[in-house]
């Protein structure tokens, strides 16, 4: 857990891991060159109760905090928690469950309850219940590119896949790219459906103040794994949708080399088009331009219901998703 000049939430959170019920625990707290009254708030946690092990750092920032905390854990399973979040009494027990009752899984993630929940707007009230929509390593790996599947603090690795891929810092948010990096990298991620954790949403937290976690940047990362993933063999695809997202992804796989081939609408003023370069047809076209020479498909819808419909299309012409196509948002 790193820590950052949270002496105000530090309580109730260090409480919430103090009172954890099952498996045996230790937490590896960095205190990131807090400047408030969190060194005397840590210090009298570890004093009360030797399962908190405190590190101390100059103000090195969150990818060197989790790193150096990483590097200190012993247990099999490593836990993610943010300072300002709270844990239900059985949130440890219930995901080491999960990993040790199934094998295949590198790690699990949970379900979350954001707080406090008369500042919920209704974006992030959106993504709490598409989170919530997410219960199988299916789904996880089929919505990858929508948004971060796994809520970051609701993380349990095992120890070891922990350590190989560890964290990095390449310009978007560290916790997405380590999500995509497991899946790109063949691991399997579960989620145990219960809201384990109250995940706080306020205005101090580093996704609402930091450049790194702006929108664009998580277009970079998904454009990035696109074309190392599914696009890596052709330097062309099919765009279904030219809405924003559609227009912010192109843009971002442009970057990376990867141009549209054609782009699949439904808007009957963009029919007939030619937008990048590529014309612009109806989704009755698919078919004939696949057998004509078959591309990756990049399906970019934003909304829920629109998405479900394009996927419908999409396995009813015989397409399979995460091998013919995925979709992104």
């Amino acid at each position: 857990m790193p820590v950052r000049d949270a002496a105000s939430t530090l309580p109730a959170c260090l409480e919430s891991i103090r009172r954890q019920r099952g498996p045996s625990w230790e937490c590896v707290i960095v205190d990131d060159g807090s400047s408030d009254g969190s060194p005397a708030e840590l210090a009298r946690a570890a004093e009360l109760d030797p399962r908190f092990r405190v590190l101390r750092q100059a103000a090195s920032g969150i990818v060197a905090a989790l790193t150096r905390g990483l590097g200190a854990c012993r247990g099999r399973y490593v836990a993610r928690m943010d300072a300002d979040d709270l844990m239900r009494s059985n949130r440890l027990l219930r995901q080491a469950s999960a990993l040790d009752a199934d094998r295949s899984l590198a790690g699990v993630g949970c379900h979350v309850r954001l707080f406090p929940r008369t500042r919920q707007y209704s974006g992030r009230r959106e993504y709490e219940r598409w989170l919530g929509s997410l219960v199988s390593p299916r789904d996880i790996a089929r919505d990858a590119f929508i948004e971060c599947p796994l809520a970051h603090p609701s993380l349990m690795l095992r120890r070891t896949v922990f350590e190989r891929y560890g964290y990095r810092d390449p310009g978007w948010p560290e916790d997405y790219d380590l999500v995509l990096r497991l899946l790109a990298g063949g691991q399997k991620l579960g989620v145990v459906p219960e809201r384990l954790l109250c995940w706080r949403d306020g205005e101090g937290r580093l996704s609402r103040t930091s450049e790194t976690y702006r929108l664009e940047r998580f277009t970079a990362c998904k454009a990035h794994f696109l074309a190392h993933g599914l696009l890596q063999a052709s330097d062309e695809y099919i765009l279904w949708g030219y809405g924003d997202t559609g227009r912010a992804l192109s843009r971002a796989l442009a970057l990376q080399g990867k141009r549209p081939r054609a782009i699949i609408e439904v808007h009957p003023g963009r029919l007939g088009q030619r937008i990048l370069g590529a014309p612009v047809l109806a989704p009755a076209a698919l078919p004939a331009l696949m057998r004509e020479r078959r591309s990756p498909i990049v399906a970019s819808v934003a909304r829920p219901g629109p998405r479900g419909e394009v996927r419908a299309a999409l396995d009813g012409f015989g397409f399979v998703e995460l091998e013919d196509y995925v979709c992104a948002a």
